[in-house]
């Protein structure tokens, strides 16, 4: 689904999977392909918009636990695209990728980045993302920013009137609260978050940070 001119969201399609995001360009750049077991579903997205795999050269993650991460792999053969790491992601690759899925009795589905990103943004021949680390829900959360259009894709730390939880290795919900105050005084009209609806309009993001910061944060 397009959201902007060149912004496409696919919703997330069962269990262990996750919102994802791509925007087009040259190359393109793909956020988050989600879960492996659901590729060929996000690949007909993707084909109905008009995008190729092909298309896609770039993949990155807001954080790599399995539900984000776990096409990084496969998407990448489909698509010949390079898997890019932000340098927290790769510091904390042991911790949240192999501790993360044993802690559930899950066998670890890893991969091997192409390169490691440098500099505080990300950009492609149409846009800018300015990368905004953003701990809490887990330690190598990132956040991709898009000033121009107001974006903000920002993973599993804040959803719809809630947050991600705390209580994977790593998670921390004081650093999570700060890290929800820091993203709060951006300008946001699209708030992207990992699972579950957008959400759309400044005034819907100001209302959803101040839910959270009344009925969330206590709770944390």
């Amino acid at each position: 689904m397009k959201l902007t001119n060149n912004l496409y969201f696919y919703p997330e399609q069962g269990m262990l999977d996750c919102n994802t995001y791509v925007i087009t360009g040259r190359p393109g750049i793909i956020i988050d392909p989600g879960n492996g077991d659901y590729i060929q579903g996000r690949v007909e997205g993707l084909r109905k918009d008009g995008i190729a795999p092909a298309d896609i050269g770039i993949i990155v993650n807001t954080h790599l636990h399995i539900d984000h991460c776990g096409a990084n792999e496969a998407f990448k053969e489909l698509s010949g695209a390079k898997i890019a790491l932000h340098p927290v992601q790769k510091d904390n690759y042991k911790l949240v990728v192999i501790d993360g899925a044993r802690l559930f009795g899950m066998e670890p589905v890893e991969f091997t980045e192409d390169y490691i990103l440098e500099g505080n943004t990300l950009a492609n021949d149409g846009t800018e993302l300015e990368m905004i680390v953003s701990p809490g829900h887990s330690p190598d959360c990132v956040c991709f920013y898009n000033r121009q259009d107001k974006v903000l894709v920002c993973g599993d730390v804040l959803f719809e009137m809630n947050t991600g939880r705390v209580d994977l290795p790593g998670g921390n919900a004081e650093d999570l609260k700060k890290s929800i105050e820091s993203l709060s005084q951006l300008d946001i009209e699209y708030l992207l978050p990992g699972h579950m609806g957008v959400v759309s309009g400044a005034g819907k993001v100001t209302d959803n940070f101040d839910f959270i910061r009344s009925n969330v944060f206590a709770w944390l």
